[in-house]
């Protein structure tokens, strides 16, 4: 059982940069391939990105590939989301999500979830 809580999230100019934080209960993190996910005003939850267990594994979606960076530091049972050049398009809740095998790319693939972070940039 893994319980996820997202932290980083705010208001941002376009261009800007965030970080975004996801800290893990449990001692089975390192594990669990981790991912994020956002869900924009009227819109369907999307992918991201994801990192495999070890953290040697990323894949991007083309939106954010070049800007946005997932790390991970299985000692402090923490992912972490890079976001540099934001753009308006990226407002939207970002969620981090567990699963046991890497390479989900859809959201019902993943067993644990966080509860969201919101973050906006302004244009």
């Amino acid at each position: 059982q893994v319980q996820l809580v997202e932290s980083g999230g705010g208001l941002v100019q376009a261009g800007g940069s965030l970080r975004l934080s996801c800290a893990a209960s449990g001692r089975t993190f390192s594990s669990y391939a981790m991912a994020w996910f956002r869900q924009a005003p009227g819109k369907e939850r999307e992918f991201v990105t994801t990192i495999s267990s070890s953290g040697g594994m990323t894949y991007y979606a083309e939106s954010v590939k070049g800007r946005f960076t997932i790390s991970r530091d299985n000692a402090k049972n923490t992912v972490y989301l890079q976001m540099n050049s934001l753009k308006p398009e990226d407002t939207a809740v970002y969620y981090c999500a567990g699963h046991r095998f890497y390479g989900g790319l859809r959201e019902s693939e993943y067993a644990y979830w966080g509860q969201g972070t919101q973050v906006t940039v302004s244009s």
